[in-house]
């Protein structure tokens, strides 16, 4: 996408589309081994109103399983949406009574993963293909509960990948009750690709989501796929409600340092990175005396340097000495000598 370099904040929130009644303007995507609440946290400390969402936890999973362990988070991390995975709809709406109860600010449904394990549960972008099954799901879960229950999905799978066809699955959906859509600028080919390729192989397409919010303005939606900087943020904005950044916000997560002044209009002064360390020691030291091992939160801040001298040994620092036992934050103390010229 070309992006203008005159595009102002000013520009981008006075367009009709831009909107925060039925929801966030911008947030992190569902990362598998990513988006945990650790790295949660820590993206927290680099900014306060960006919407925030679990690794994708399947229906059976939640109804089933550890759930201290699969849906406990921080009190800090609000406003925080529950990913699932699933098409029974009474489950669903189970998984929703839980997200509530849990405290949940949003569950989200997830129309969007390409990968075998997940079709062969007949869940994620395969569901595009069965938008009145989507329907039911959404449907059940509203029913349910209170809290916002939004769609995740692509712009099309395989050969279903015309405009009218996304158009079509969003209207079935939305009739269901669902007003907030985060699309994929990819179609999902689900027979030939990799979960990985998926991400980048298929064209970005976004005036199709253009076109979509056009067609369908009483709809929250946003954008996801490719963004990765601010400019690209606002120019998006000036088209659909949202933007969703997906990788870039865990390859760069200082790109979000501004958007509480830039996008939500905040008049604090951003943190500085080492602000965001200093930040983060407290709660290292409490979950590693609570015996979790040090590079479970420390892999999240491996790229908080990225472009910054010193950048590369604070990553081999921490990767090294972060793996030792009976090891906390002093490490992070250590690897910020790093970086010191920084600051």
């Amino acid at each position: 996408m070309a992006v203008s370099n005159q595009v102002t904040l000013a520009d981008a929130v006075s367009s009709p589309a831009f909107s925060t009644k039925m929801g966030n303007p911008l947030s992190i995507a569902p990362m598998m081994d990513r988006t945990d609440r650790h790295f949660r946290y820590f993206m927290r400390q680099i900014t306060r109103k960006t919407l925030l969402y679990t690794e994708m936890i399947t229906i059976p999973a939640i109804i089933n399983g550890d759930r201290e362990k699969l849906l406990g988070f921080s009190p800090e991390e609000h406003p925080l949406a529950l990913q699932i995975g699933g098409d029974d709809p009474e489950q669903a709406a189970e998984c929703a009574r839980i997200a509530a109860d849990w405290g949940y600010d949003e569950i989200n449904l997830n129309i969007g993963c390409p990968s075998d394990r997940v079709k062969s549960g007949n869940f994620g972008a395969c569901l595009m293909a069965e938008p009145e099954t989507v329907a039911k799901v959404v449907e059940a879960m509203q029913t349910a509960v209170d809290l916002p229950v939004t769609v995740k999905h692509r712009i099309g799978i395989d050969d279903r990948d015309r405009y009218e066809d996304m158009a079509e699955f969003v209207r079935v959906v939305s009739n269901a009750g669902c007003q907030r859509f985060t699309i994929h600028a990819r179609k999902a080919w689900l027979q030939g690709l990799s979960p990985k390729e998926n991400r980048n192989v298929p064209p970005l397409r976004y005036q199709d989501i253009y076109h979509l919010k056009q067609e369908f303005s009483h709809l929250f939606i946003e954008i996801n796929g490719g963004i990765k900087t601010l400019p690209e943020i606002k120019e998006h904005l000036s088209h659909v409600d949202a933007v969703m950044i997906g990788r870039a916000a865990y390859d760069n997560p200082y790109l979000f340092a501004s958007v509480d002044q830039d996008i939500y209009g905040e008049k604090a002064t951003p943190p500085t990175m080492k602000e965001v360390v200093t930040a983060m020691l407290p709660y290292i030291d409490f979950w590693v005396n609570s015996g979790l091992k040090l590079n479970s939160i420390t892999r999240h801040l491996l790229h908080l340097f990225n472009g910054q001298p010193g950048a590369k040994a604070w990553r081999r620092y921490l990767t090294e000495k972060g793996s030792c036992s009976h090891v906390g934050a002093e490490v992070v103390e250590q690897a910020l000598e790093f970086v010191k010229p920084r600051f």
